[in-house]
């Protein structure tokens, strides 16, 4: 009788194991997306009320668009360099200009009466000064005929004197007459050097007078000089070429001193004024390159001038032409211009949507690739222009996305498309 065999059993991987194992995957897969599921939230949205966009590859044109309104190139203000009360109105507000022309007219009576006081204290003076000459000569005459009659009587003192040395010295006059005549003769020798000092010292003194008068004559004439400026002051001129734009001025009424009163628009040429958001403050410098399109025609411009100040959170600029201005080009018009900020650059691009306003470019939408449904998705946003924003990280090219406004989703993880 044969015994029975003992049979072993087969080792490896057998078909029913790659069963079990696919069961097992599938089973762990299912648990967890039914556990995930349970924790998304999620809004059933219709496809043809949300905008929807695919993330495209290209350049990045790094520019803002902001509206510009033209002025002319310079505006210069009048001023009253005097004050008066206002007579006459001889150029009305819009009429082109000449330099010089008398725009209006002021009267101030003050002004007048300033005049005549200095013309008055001038002529006073005059007079002083043209007798203190005469005064002066005389005197200068006076020194001279008292000089001249010293000398004559040293020279008759010094032959007196000479005749009776020697009549002296021959015993023929007394010693007495002999010393009365030496005294003499010296006495006029010393008193003819004190007229002649005296004579220079009021001559030194009365030219210093004389030029001191002559100076306040001068500073008195240039007084009145600048009174009659005032005079002048009151025609009120234009100091430049150009276009009367603004003047606050009536018959009758009280301008005063230093109060503006009107401007002059110089229209030789004319510049761009535009506002742009204080955001981009750090980026806009002194000679960016703009443009802007008019008549189906491209004109260029660059950046004159960035002011620093920040109001209601915006700054201004100035734009001037680089080359051709378009026709008819007037002061008030408003021009949309796009500021060149850097060059283009390839990146990521997504377009402008509703979505920012509530993501702060944090996050997007994603619609899968069924079309079914869309998921949220951290991403991160860069630069914008105003068609495009450039992103940096979170999307592929390609990809769909969600762009318009995200106000009715509240906070659903997911959206379900139908």
């Amino acid at each position: 009788m044969a015994m029975d065999r003992k049979i072993e059993k087969k080792k490896g991987i057998r078909p029913k194991h790659i069963i079990y194992a696919v069961a097992t995957i599938l089973f762990v897969f299912l648990l967890v997306k039914i556990i995930k599921d349970s924790n998304v939230t999620s809004l059933k949205v219709d496809e043809d009320k949300i905008t929807i966009e695919e993330v495209q590859q290209g350049n990045f044109d790094d520019y803002i668009r902001t509206n510009g309104t033209v002025e002319p190139i310079a505006t210069i203000y009048l001023d009253a360099e005097e004050g008066g009360r206002v007579e006459k109105i001889l150029i009305e507000e819009g009429a082109q200009v000449k330099e010089g022309d008398v725009i209006l007219v002021l009267e101030n009576r003050t002004v007048y009466m300033d005049i005549m006081n200095s013309e008055s204290n001038l002529a006073q003076k005059q007079n002083y000064l043209r007798q203190t000459r005469i005064n002066f000569e005389n005197a200068l005459i006076d020194s001279r005929r008292l000089l001249l009659n010293s000398e004559f009587d040293l020279i008759k003192k010094k032959r007196n004197y000479e005749q009776q040395k020697a009549l002296f010295e021959d015993e023929l006059v007394s010693k007495e007459d002999y010393l009365q005549a030496k005294e003499d003769y010296e006495y006029n020798v010393q008193l003819q050097e004190i007229n002649k000092q005296k004579m220079q010292n009021d001559s030194m003194i009365r030219i210093t007078e004389m030029n001191q008068l002559e100076k306040e004559l001068e500073k008195m004439t240039e007084t009145l000089e600048l009174v009659r400026e005032r005079l002048e002051n009151l025609n009120v001129k234009a100091p430049v070429d150009g276009q009367l734009g603004m003047l606050e001025a009536e018959i009758g009424q009280s301008i005063g001193k230093g109060e503006g009163i009107g401007q002059i628009n110089v229209l030789t040429d004319y510049k761009i004024e535009a506002l742009i958001d204080e955001h981009y403050i750090d980026r806009v410098r002194q000679g960016l390159n703009a443009t802007f399109e008019r008549q189906n025609s491209l004109f260029n411009l660059r950046v004159k001038k960035v002011y620093p100040e920040v109001r209601n959170s915006q700054f201004q600029i100035d734009l001037v032409f680089t080359d051709e201005r378009p026709e008819n080009i007037r002061a008030g018009q408003t021009y949309y211009i796009n500021l060149q900020l850097g060059q283009p650059e390839q990146s990521l691009l997504v377009s402008l949507g509703g979505f920012f306003n509530s993501t702060g470019g944090q996050w997007i939408y994603v619609v899968d690739p069924s079309g079914d449904f869309a998921t949220k998705r951290n991403i991160r946003i860069g630069r914008k222009n105003p068609k495009y924003y450039e992103v940096l990280e979170g999307l592929e090219p390609g990809e769909r996305v969600i762009t318009s406004g995200y106000d009715l989703f509240g906070d659903n993880d997911k959206l379900i498309l139908r």
